[in-house]
C-alpha cells in the first residue's frame, strides 16, 4: 500500500508542543508500527483474563437485552418513575451516555484542525467511545417513550393522516440533533479507518480475512489521489464535527431550560452541558487508555506526554464545571425567586444531599489533584480521577433532573423516588453494552490510526535530516 504523500505543511504541522517530550523517535519504522497495530487484530492470542472479561461484560449486556424485552412488555412502571418524578433512571443514563461521547469527537476533531500530532495515538480510540456511547445513549429516551414502537412518531412524514411533530418542541430538535451525530460519528471513524483496513487486508494470513478488510478497505490502493480525498473529507468532517459537539449537547441543555421547572429554568445550561459533555468525555476516554496502555503494552505510543495532555483537558473542562456549580448557586439566591432558593437549599440538606455532596467531591474536589504534574503523568492516579468524574457527573444528571422534580410548586404533590431493580439493571447492563463493543473493537479493529502514526515518522525523519 503506497504511503501519503508528504508536503511542506505538514512537515510545519509536525512540531511537538514547546516543552513536551516527542514521541515516535528511536527504533520505529513503517514496518515496526503496521506489525506492532495490525498483530493486536491479526495474530494476537486471547488470554484467559481478557476472555474473562469479555465474558462478564457479555453477561451483563445481555441482561440490558433481557431487561428491556420485559420493559417493551410490561411498560415503563417496572421503573420506579412516578409522580411527580417522571424523569428517572432513563434520561439520566440518557443524558450521561450523550456526554460520554462527546470528548471524544472534540479530542479527534478540534486536535485534527488543530494540527497536533499527539492526537495520532488516541483519536482512533476515542472516536470509537463516541460511537459507543451515542449507540447506548439513543435507546433510553426511545424506551422511556412508553411505546417505544413508535418512536419514529417524531420525523415528519407523509400518511393518512399526516403526523407532524411540535417543532417548537426541544425534544424533537434533540431527535434530529443525536441522529445527525450518529451519521457524523459513524461516516467520521470510518473514513478514518480506510486505510488501516486496507493494511489489515495486506498484512493478514487467513482468507476470511483478506475478504473481509478487503471488502472495509473499499478498494483503497493508496494512491496519491486516494491520500488527497481522504485529507480533504477528514478535514471537512472535523470541520463539522466540531460545531456539531457544541449544538448537540445544547440541544439537550434545551430540554430542561425550555421547562418551567424550578431548577431547570436558566440561561447557564447550554454552556454548562457544553462543559459537562467535554468533562466526562475526556475522563472516558482517559478511563479506557491508561489500562489499555498497560494490558497492550503500547507505552511507546501512548506516552506520559497523552496523559499529561488529556489531564489538562480534563482540568480545564473540569474548572468550568465547577464554575458553572457556583453560578448555578449564586444566580438562585440573587435571583430572590423563593422557589429557586428553596432547590438550592434542597440540595444542600434535602433527602438527596448526599448525591449532591458526593458529586462536589467527584467533580470539584477529587480534579485539583491535576495541578500536580507528577500526578498528571502517573497511570494509576489518573484512573482513579477518572473514575471518580464519571461517577461524579452521573450523580450531577441524577441530582439535576430528580431534586427538581420530587418538590415542585405544591407541597400536596411532593413525592420521593426510588429506583427498582430494573432501573440499576438498566444502568448496569448499558455499562455492559458498552464495554462489549470496546471488547469488539480491540478484537477487530487497529485501536490506533496505523497511517497516521507511520505519516507522523516520516515527518520526524525528515524533520531530523
Amino acid at each position: 500500500m503506497a504511503d501519503r504523500p508528504l508536503g511542506a505543511a505538514d512537515v510545519a504541522a509536525a512540531d511537538p508542543p514547546r516543552g513536551a517530550a516527542s514521541f515516535l523517535r528511536g527504533s520505529h519504522t513503517d514496518a515496526s508500527i503496521t506489525a506492532r497495530i495490525a498483530d493486536l487484530v491479526l495474530v494476537r492470542p486471547n488470554r484467559p483474563g481478557g476472555l474473562t472479561a469479555f465474558g462478564i461484560a457479555a453477561a451483563a449486556a445481555l441482561l440490558f437485552v433481557a431487561a428491556t424485552i420485559y420493559l417493551i412488555a410490561r411498560g415503563v412502571g417496572i421503573w420506579g418513575i412516578d409522580m411527580p418524578i417522571v424523569w428517572g433512571f432513563a434520561i439520566t443514563n440518557y443524558v450521561w451516555w450523550i456526554a460520554n461521547a462527546m470528548g471524544g469527537t472534540f479530542i479527534s476533531a478540534a486536535l485534527l484542525l488543530l494540527r497536533q500530532p499527539w492526537r495520532t495515538s488516541i483519536n482512533r480510540l476515542a472516536e470509537s467511545l463516541t460511537l459507543f456511547s451515542l449507540s447506548i445513549a439513543g435507546l433510553f429516551p426511545i424506551l422511556h417513550l412508553g411505546r417505544p414502537w413508535f418512536f419514529y412518531w417524531l420525523a415528519p412524514y407523509p400518511g393518512p393522516p399526516p403526523v407532524w411533530p411540535q417543532w417548537r418542541s426541544a425534544l424533537v430538535w434533540d431527535f434530529f440533533a443525536i441522529l445527525a451525530y450518529v451519521v457524523f460519528s459513524i461516516l467520521f471513524w470510518y473514513v478514518g479507518l480506510l486505510p488501516d483496513f486496507a493494511s489489515l487486508r495486506d498484512r493478514a494470513r487467513r482468507r476470511s480475512a483478506q475478504v473481509l478488510y478487503g471488502l472495509l478497505a473499499l478498494g483503497w490502493r493508496g494512491d496519491a489521489v486516494h491520500w488527497q480525498r481522504h485529507e480533504l473529507v477528514s478535514r471537512l468532517l472535523a470541520g463539522l464535527g466540531v460545531p456539531l459537539v457544541f449544538s448537540v449537547h445544547s440541544m439537550v441543555a434545551l430540554d430542561f431550560s425550555e421547562g418551567i421547572t424550578r431548577g431547570w429554568h436558566s440561561t447557564i445550561f447550554g454552556p454548562f452541558f457544553v462543559a459537562g459533555a467535554l468533562f466526562s468525555g475526556f475522563a472516558v476516554v482517559l478511563a479506557v487508555a491508561v489500562p489499555l496502555r498497560a494490558f497492550f503494552k503500547l507505552h511507546d505510543y501512548i506516552t506520559a506526554l497523552h496523559l499529561d495532555n488529556l489531564a489538562k483537558g480534563l482540568l480545564a473542562a473540569g474548572l468550568i464545571v465547577d464554575y458553572s456549580y457556583a453560578m448555578e448557586i449564586f444566580t438562585s439566591f440573587y435571583s430572590g425567586d423563593r422557589y429557586e432558593i428553596f432547590t438550592t437549599l434542597n440540595r444542600f440538606t434535602g433527602p438527596y444531599a448526599p448525591v449532591f455532596w458526593s458529586t462536589i467531591a467527584c467533580n470539584v474536589l477529587a480534579i485539583q489533584a491535576l495541578w500536580f504534574r507528577a500526578v498528571r503523568r502517573n497511570a494509576a492516579a489518573l484512573m482513579a480521577v477518572s473514575l471518580c468524574v464519571i461517577v461524579g457527573m452521573w450523580l450531577e444528571r441524577f441530582m439535576l433532573i430528580v431534586t427538581s422534580l420530587e418538590r415542585t410548586f405544591l407541597p400536596s404533590a411532593w413525592g420521593m423516588f426510588y429506583p427498582t431493580a430494573w432501573d440499576w439493571i438498566h444502568l448496569i447492563g448499558s455499562i455492559g453494552v458498552f464495554m462489549t463493543l470496546l471488547f469488539l473493537f480491540v478484537r477487530l479493529v487497529p485501536v490506533m490510526a496505523i497511517s497516521e502514526l507511520r505519516t507522523l515518522l516520516r515527518r520526524r525523519t525528515r524533520e531530523a535530516a
